[in-house]
């Protein structure tokens, strides 16, 4: 979680493109393009269990600054019920996802480390590895439902939102 926060840090301290404002018709995305992309994601963040936790620090730290993208359109100029409405529905599920995913990346390199430090018997024990499983199975369960909302429900408000203001 420590990594997340340290990519919403690096994001605010980058300079930041602009996000444009005005909401154009990307939202054709479905389902399937959504569960792709967070897929993805979460399998970078879980195979960080067997990259020494390389992936999983570098995913965090991107996820982290791309959740200051949302704070810049705050702040320039959408409204905090506007962005609540966009991402809310969806975020309950996806970043308790990619924390969940987090931890799991990096459980096998510290249960690695510990045994290297003389503090575990063994480097992995069966336990060990059923806990990165049970972690890997929350997460990917989590991130099915999140997409599941985000295409099915955080979509149409979106769509409702982009006929309001075009006056359709």
């Amino acid at each position: 979680m420590t990594v997340y926060f340290i990519g919403i840090i690096v994001g605010l301290v980058l300079p930041q493109v602009k996000p444009n404002t005005k909401i154009q018709e990307p939202l054709k995305l479905g389902l399937p393009f959504i569960l792709k992309n967070n897929l993805r994601s979460i399998i970078l963040l879980l195979s960080g269990a067997f990259l020494f936790g390389s992936s999983t620090a570098f995913n965090l730290v991107f996820n982290g600054m791309f959740l200051t993208l949302i704070a810049e359109a705050f702040l320039s100029g959408l409204t905090f019920n506007d962005i609540f409405l966009f991402t809310a529905p969806h975020a309950i599920f996806e970043i308790p996802a990619i924390i969940i995913a987090g931890a799991a990346g990096f459980k096998i390199p510290y249960e690695i480390v510990r045994y290297l430090a003389g503090k575990k018997d063994q480097p992995l024990t069966k336990e060990d590895i059923k806990e990165y499983l049970t972690l890997a199975l929350i997460s990917i369960i989590l991130i099915v439902i999140a997409a599941w909302i985000e295409a099915n429900v955080t979509l149409q408000i979106a769509k409702a939102m982009l006929n309001s203001t075009n006056g359709v």
